[in-house]
C-alpha cells in the first residue's frame, strides 16, 4: 500500500510539472500585455521597462524556470491588477463563497443520488424507476447555467421567492445549489443504479439470500458495499470540480467566487493568477484520483493496491 501511494505521487508530480509547462506556454502565448494598452498607450522605453517590470524581457526558458522555483517554494507570485496581493491572497478571496456552494452541493447531491439510485434498482422497471431515469438523464444533459438561466426567470422572478443575484444571505444559496446539484446527483443517482442492479445479480448475493439473510442484510451488506467501487470513481471529477466553482453559475448570480476572479483574471491578462488557478485544479484532481484509488480497499477487499495493478 504505502509503494502505490508512493508511486502514484510521483506520478503526480511528473504529471503536475507536465500541467505546468503547457500552461506556462499558453499563457505566455496569449496576445496582448499584463497592462491594458487602450488606457495605456507605451512606446520606445516606456513600453520596455514596463515588460522588464513584469519580467517578459527574459527568454521563456529562463522565466519557466523562475516560476518553478518560486513553485517549488507554493510561491504563486502577485497579482498583476491587485499589485500588493499574492495570488494565494486574491484566490482566497473567492475560495470562501465558492467552497460554501461546492460543500453544500456535495452535500446535498451525493447522498441524495445514492438514496434516489438504491431506490430505483430495488423498484427496476417502476413508475419511480422511470422518472428517475428522466429526472437524472435531464440533469446530466441540460447545462447548469440553462438551468440557472430558467430557475431566475420563474423562481426569483415569476414567483419571487428567491434573490436573482447577490451574496450574503442563505435566500441567495437556494437558486445557486439547486442548478449546481441536478448534473452531480443525476450522475450519482444513475451510476448508483448500474452498480446496483450489476451486483444484484451476483453468484455472492443469490448465495447470501440462500443462506437465510433477510433482505436489508443482503442489500446492505453484500448489495451496496459491492457497488460503492463505480460509484467511488465519480469522487475524482466531482470533488474538485465543485470546490472550485462554476464560471456559468457564479457569473448569472453574481457569485464573488474563484470563477468569477477566473473570469476577470482572463480579461485582464493576470498571468500568475490564470496559472495559479489552473495549477490549483490540476492538484486537486490529482489528489482526489488518489485517494479515491485508496479507497478502493475499503470497499472491497479483493482489491489490492501494488505497483503492477
Amino acid at each position: 500500500m504505502t509503494g502505490y501511494i508512493l508511486g502514484r505521487l510521483l506520478g503526480l508530480f511528473f504529471s503536475v510539472l507536465a500541467i505546468s509547462l503547457i500552461l506556462f506556454l499558453a499563457v505566455r502565448w496569449l496576445p496582448g500585455t499584463p497592462w491594458i494598452e487602450a488606457e495605456i498607450p507605451l512606446t520606445g522605453s516606456a513600453r520596455d521597462n514596463m515588460i522588464r517590470k513584469y519580467g517578459l524581457d527574459e527568454p521563456v526558458w529562463k522565466q519557466y524556470a523562475k516560476y518553478l522555483w518560486n513553485l517549488s517554494h507554493l510561491d504563486l507570485g502577485n497579482s498583476y491588477i491587485y499589485k500588493t496581493d499574492s495570488v494565494w491572497k486574491t484566490m482566497a478571496r473567492g475560495w470562501p463563497a465558492t467552497a460554501k456552494i461546492g460543500a453544500i452541493t456535495l452535500l446535498v447531491s451525493i447522498p441524495l443520488g445514492i438514496v434516489i439510485g438504491v431506490v430505483a434498482s430495488l423498484k427496476q422497471n417502476s413508475i419511480f424507476d422511470y422518472a428517475m431515469t428522466l429526472t437524472a438523464t435531464a440533469g446530466i444533459t441540460v447545462p447548469n447555467f440553462a438551468v440557472a438561466v430558467w430557475l431566475v426567470l420563474f423562481v426569483a422572478i415569476y414567483l419571487d421567492l428567491t434573490p436573482t443575484q447577490g451574496w450574503g444571505t442563505w435566500q441567495h444559496m437556494i437558486l445557486p445549489v439547486i442548478a449546481y446539484s441536478l448534473a452531480p446527483l443525476g450522475l450519482v443517482a444513475r451510476f448508483t443504479r448500474v452498480s446496483m442492479l450489476e451486483a444484484m445479480r451476483s453468484d455472492y448475493v443469490r448465495t447470501a439470500r440462500a443462506k437465510g439473510l433477510n433482505e436489508p442484510t443482503v442489500v446492505v451488506r453484500h448489495i451496496f458495499k459491492n457497488a460503492l467501487i463505480p460509484i467511488i470513481t465519480l469522487f475524482g471529477p466531482l470533488l474538485p470540480n465543485l470546490m472550485t466553482g462554476s464560471i456559468f453559475i457564479e457569473q448569472t448570480f453574481a457569485i464573488p467566487g474563484l470563477g468569477k476572479h477566473f473570469v476577470t483574471s482572463i480579461f485582464d491578462r493576470d498571468y500568475p493568477v490564470i496559472l495559479g488557478m489552473f495549477m490549483l485544479v490540476a492538484v486537486l484532481f490529482g489528489l482526489t484520483y488518489v485517494i479515491s484509488d485508496i479507497l478502493y480497499t475499503w470497499a472491497d477487499p479483493r482489491v489490492r493496491l501494488t505497483r503492477g495493478s
